[in-house]
């Protein structure tokens, strides 16, 4: 044999050699990755609605520490991977990282968070690929009809399934709600021209009518206006007592500024407010113009519930957050905890939570307790969706050593009767209290 020969031969085992590696190292690979969930998260935590997001990362960590030691599903001990991505509020970038987690990062489970601009995309994303998802906090509604579904015809979704909130939890709080103060009844509208705005106006409105509520309707107008001059002469022209409204949180800063300086403020009896007005750093920013504001609150840590992702009460959940963050807790946390609370308990109760198809059937079916309370996909009321409970608040000065200036009180539990009543509502008094 001469010296080329013995090169090529030397050469050929070790390309054997790293080959049969490489073929034993493949099962290994292939079984590593069988035995880990990769579940993917989008949420607002920049951008205008970056307040919803503040606390996710929180949760998230919580979520990864109570379950770093992977979870019983299918017959075998799965370790679950988390991928968190930021929409930086933009629809276009919610869609966008949809499609890089299903895409690059193989994800096998899509969750999210926060507002019709986030969860819509990337459930439609999810849907267009064929990834099981969930998500929650935005009405159901405007998740189900806002993506095409129709009313009374069979769901076209498959793989996408959404529990929060919905237009018959804010019509069942509000008439309650705005019982409890005297008022002439008559409701000033603000809503805008996006999916929220959408669904309130097409089904709350004429429920509220239903209960004996004038309503006026101030018309759509876009996120970001910087002049509402137009709605708030509206208002006063009308005597409006009670106010309403669905807009970006920055949104509503503006307006009630501007209706303080040309005296509708002094008008309110009742300033209840959704989307907007559920954060202490909002408060904050409005001063005096925020006492005595009133809202719908998807949970507060005087909740009764556990959450089962996180392994805390809800009170528990709420001065974790304190403490770690130096910030006073938000109603997001126990919504992004019962996100995950609900996620992983379809995961446990699936056959097999690798398989697309046997994922998004346990979605279909799951009924769990989450730290919002009850999600039950079995009820309806329709296939893909599920509402959860909303109480009614009241925003006032805090108590001495409060990490925020403003605290928050419920004061209705008609739609949540789960859980008690904190405070007595008063009406609303500008610069007063």
């Amino acid at each position: 044999m001469n010296k080329t020969q013995s090169n090529l031969g030397r050469r050929e085992v070790l390309r054997a050699g790293v080959a049969t590696a490489a073929g034993a190292a493949l099962p290994m690979l292939a079984r590593a990755q069988s035995d880990t969930l990769r579940i993917g998260v989008v949420s607002p935590t920049s951008g205008p609605l970056g307040i919803f997001g503040e606390g996710d990362g929180h949760v998230l960590e919580l979520v990864r520490k109570n379950v770093a030691s992977g979870i019983d599903a299918g017959g075998k001990r799965l370790k679950v991977e988390f991928i968190h991505k930021d929409t930086q509020s933009n629809p276009v970038r919610a869609a966008q990282v949809a499609k890089e987690l299903i895409n690059s990062d193989k994800v096998d489970l899509v969750l999210s968070t926060s507002t019709p601009e986030t969860v819509n995309p990337v459930a439609d994303a999810c849907e267009a690929a064929g990834i099981p998802a969930l998500s929650t906090t935005s009405p159901w509604e405007a998740f189900y009809f806002g993506r095409g579904a129709k009313p009374g015809e069979p769901s076209p979704f498959k793989w996408t399934y959404h529990f929060s909130f919905g237009v018959g939890n804010f019509a069942k709080l509000y008439t309650d709600q705005w019982s409890k103060v005297a008022t002439n009844k008559k409701v000033g509208m603000l809503l805008p021209a996006d999916a929220d705005g959408n669904a309130i106006r097409g089904l709350l409105i004429p429920a509220l009518q239903k209960a004996g509520f004038t309503m006026v309707d101030a018309g759509p107008y876009q996120n970001g206006v910087a002049d509402f001059s137009a709605q708030i002469a509206l208002f006063k022209k009308e005597g409006v007592e009670i106010f309403n409204t669905f807009p970006f949180p920055p949104d509503f800063a503006v307006f009630w500024r501007q209706a303080a300086q040309r005296g509708l403020a002094q008008q309110m009896k009742i300033v209840q407010l959704a989307k907007a007005g559920l954060f202490a750093a909002e408060m904050d920013a409005l001063g005096t113009l925020g006492h005595g504001l009133h809202a719908g609150a998807y949970w507060h840590r005087s909740f009764p519930f556990q959450s089962s992702a996180t392994g805390l009460s809800c009170a528990q959940l709420a001065d974790s957050y304190e403490k770690a963050s130096g910030k006073a807790w938000n109603q997001q946390l126990g919504a992004t905890a019962s996100l995950f609370d609900a996620a992983l308990a379809a995961v446990r109760a699936c056959p097999n939570p690798k398989d697309r198809a046997a994922m998004a059937k346990s979605l279909s079916t799951l009924k769990t307790e989450t730290a919002v309370g009850l999600v039950d996909f079995t009820a309806g009321p329709v296939p893909n969706c599920t509402p959860t409970g909303l109480v009614g608040v009241q925003w006032v000065r805090a108590k001495p050593g409060s990490k925020a200036k403003f605290d928050i009180e419920i004061v209705s539990n008609a739609d949540h009767p789960r859980v008690a009543v904190t405070s007595q509502m008063k009406a609303y008094a500008m610069g007063k209290g």
